[in-house]
């Protein structure tokens, strides 16, 4: 018989699905709605109203998944959203309006947690695995062997942070294994050239859908979803 020590997290999602848009896209999103919004909470654009940056995992993320337009909301995320965009009735990218003219909101709880079997997940967006300090050591390893076991490590290092603003306590008998399967990938962020990974990977956890894990959550970067 197998067991979990999973937690019930609260998930908004909120999709256009009348607006098409492209994956690059995210950070325009996250960039209007956050200004729009910039009097209701530090939460929607990760800044607080001193201009300092809010260093935590962000609970409201802006994704565009198959070219539609996407919220997701985690715990105090999930409360707010709703709130905020059953009020929205036109979106405005780089001067160009849409008439929103329906949105698909879901709330429900998910589990988060440990498990005793193993689940597999894919990145649909890249994930962004590496920072300054990480990147020349990734670069200077010399084998596919090495460069795996490092970035299997890290990926439990940004699944750990999410549960550990999240909420979700893991007892100390209850460690996570990551197995990943990732090709390289280039991209652009803040207009410099990133290396970023897509791919998918296995890990004895329950995660919530269409979260992200990793560097730049809020702009997209890290969307996994179950296989």
């Amino acid at each position: 018989m197998t067991t979990t020590t999973t937690q019930n997290l609260q998930i908004c999602r909120i999709k256009f699905p009348e607006i098409k848009l492209q994956t690059r896209d995210a950070h325009k999103l996250r960039g209007y709605f956050g200004n729009l919004f910039k009097q209701h909470s530090p939460i929607l654009h990760n800044h607080y109203e001193d201009g300092k940056f809010r260093y935590k995992y962000p609970s409201i993320q802006y994704k565009v998944l198959h070219n539609t337009p996407t919220l997701i909301g985690i715990n105090e995320g999930a409360t707010l959203l709703p709130k905020l965009f059953l009020k929205i009735n036109e979106l405005d990218i780089n001067g160009k309006k849409y008439d929103i003219t329906s949105k698909n909101i879901a709330v429900q709880n998910e589990e988060a947690g440990h498990s005793e079997q193993l689940h597999e997940y894919t990145f649909t967006t890249l994930w962004m695995a590496l920072n300054q300090q990480n990147y020349p050591r990734y670069l200077a390893l010399e084998t596919t062997k090495e460069k795996e076991a490092m970035l299997n490590a890290i990926l439990v290092g940004h699944i750990l942070s999410f549960f550990r603003n999240m909420g979700v306590e893991l007892s100390a008998s209850e460690r996570l294994m990551v197995k990943t399967n990732l090709q390289e990938k280039s991209t652009k962020f803040k207009e410099n050239k990133m290396m970023a990974f897509t791919g998918s990977f296995i890990v004895n956890a329950e995660l919530p859908e269409e979260i992200g894990l990793g560097k730049a959550v809020s702009r997209g970067f890290g969307t996994i979803k179950r296989n």
